[in-house]
């Protein structure tokens, strides 16, 4: 029997103090706008890998509070898991290798087509939009069993 191989992947709903939200465009997928996030490393916590793209990708620096959404891509074997996260510090530097651009956009139902053009992009972030409470998220260290950072899905 093979081992399965999937990919995992995390992105953020960061909204700003004005209750923008921030999007980036990568080269690879420049007909549209997206939320930022990226592959999990090898043995690193979701929330970690979370904080780490978005900073990576955009230099802003985010507090995830849960998970709003967790999405299969059948063709490419792709888990994604969308957090909801609060805007900490930073300010917008772009890593211009892998993304073109990054802003905040006052972003909604009604003008969302007009940033994110693929469905699954808009399908996720408006999940997160539209999210009343978040899905908790724990990190455990099993031997010996220590429960190492929880995030409670409590929106403010």
């Amino acid at each position: 029997m093979n081992e399965p191989k999937h990919i995992v992947a995390v992105s953020a709903y960061v909204t700003n103090e004005k209750g923008e939200v921030l999007l980036v465009k990568t080269h690879w997928r420049s007909d549209t706008w997206e939320i930022p996030g990226g592959q999990v490393e090898e043995g690193e916590p979701l929330d970690q890998a979370v904080c780490r793209e978005v900073l990576e990708e955009t230099g802003i620096v985010i507090r995830p509070i849960g998970i709003t959404g967790v999405y299969y891509n059948e063709t490419s074997g792709v888990l994604a898991v969308v957090f909801k996260a609060e805007f900490v510090s930073g300010e917008i530097t772009i890593q211009p290798e892998e993304i073109k651009e990054a802003k905040f956009v006052q972003l909604n139902e009604t003008n969302m087509h007009e940033y994110i053009t693929r469905p699954h992009f808009q399908s996720r972030t408006l999940d997160a939009m539209k999210a009343k409470y978040c899905i908790p998220y724990e990190t455990w260290k099993l031997r010996p069993r220590k429960l190492i950072g929880r995030l409670d899905g409590m929106i403010n």
